[in-house]
């Protein structure tokens, strides 16, 4: 299935969760927010959100400072 992620296209397996999304990225979930069709989604719901043709994702790293 192709799913858009950061304004790129990506074929992913059909059923491929948004955690498994992010290790195929290899990106630490601890330190980004994601984003399915402009909603966020918990990092708590990563494992059980199933991913489905044509969503469009944002990866967004968080950056610490002071």
């Amino acid at each position: 299935m192709l799913v858009q992620v950061n304004g790129d296209d990506r074929e992913l397996a059909e059923g491929t969760t948004v955690a498994q999304l992010l290790e195929q990225l290899e990106l630490d979930a601890r330190y980004l927010a994601v984003e399915r069709n402009l909603q966020l989604v918990p990092r708590a719901e990563h494992a059980e959100a199933i991913l489905v043709e044509g969503d469009r994702l944002e990866v967004v790293t968080l950056v610490g400072g002071g």
